[in-house]
């Protein structure tokens, strides 16, 4: 049996839905695992305590991109590319992480993560750091998509998954989308899937810690 452990966060939520997506014959059950209760027997699946993890045949594997990359395995799909179109996948997500994704991630922390789980001050300096990155990388991003509905000529792929990560979140981060209009296209193909718009549907899955009233 292959349990996948997944949450409403960011990565978590981005494993679930490729998990979805794929129709992956995966059990899927909720995690908590910073919880008194939960911290010892996630601890000993994965050394950071953070999901997803994918738990199969007694073995543990965890980070979404790594489970991501064996769920597209398991089914045979190839969302997962594993053909010519390969590199270019890979360029995609190599590059998005520490570029677009951040980006959202930085804003979206401040204002989304640090204020439901580490009640605090908003940095403001933290997200205009976000903001300028998101425009640098947000204009490449929009000249990639220029005549194309996916990341891939070849058509939808992981590499858009992970590129959007933080973009479902956006209600809370409001990242300006609208100004980059191949992009906004690109989120709104996205959120015609229904995997991707909603992977809890029909899930015991509690919502998020609601953000705190000072933080809007």
């Amino acid at each position: 049996m292959s349990i996948l452990y997944y949450s409403r966060n960011p990565n978590p939520r981005l494993a679930l839905a490729v998990a979805r997506h794929l129709a992956a014959p995966v059990t899927l059950e909720w995690a908590s695992p910073f919880s008194p209760d939960q911290a010892e027997r996630f601890k000993a699946l994965n050394p950071t305590q953070l999901i997803p993890i994918l738990v199969e045949n007694d073995k543990s594997l965890w980070e979404a991109d790594a489970i991501a990359c064996h769920l597209s395995m398991m089914v045979g799909s190839n969302f997962w590319r594993m053909d010519a179109d390969l590199p270019d996948m890979i360029r995609w997500i190599s590059w998005g992480k520490p570029h677009f994704v951040h980006a959202c991630d930085m804003v979206h922390f401040e204002v989304g993560t640090k204020q439901r789980y580490h009640p605090g001050p908003v940095d403001q300096s933290k997200i205009k750091a976000g903001l300028e990155l998101f425009h640098k990388s947000a204009a490449l991003l929009n000249a990639q998509l220029q005549g194309r509905e996916f990341l891939l000529d070849s058509g939808i792929s992981y590499a858009d998954f992970r590129m959007a990560t933080f973009l479902p979140f956006n209600d809370v981060a409001q990242m300006p989308l609208a100004d980059y209009p191949n992009i906004l296209r690109w989120n709104n193909s996205l959120e015609k899937l229904v995997a991707w718009a909603d992977p809890f549907e029909g899930l015991n899955a509690p919502e998020l810690p609601p953000l705190p009233l000072h933080s809007a």
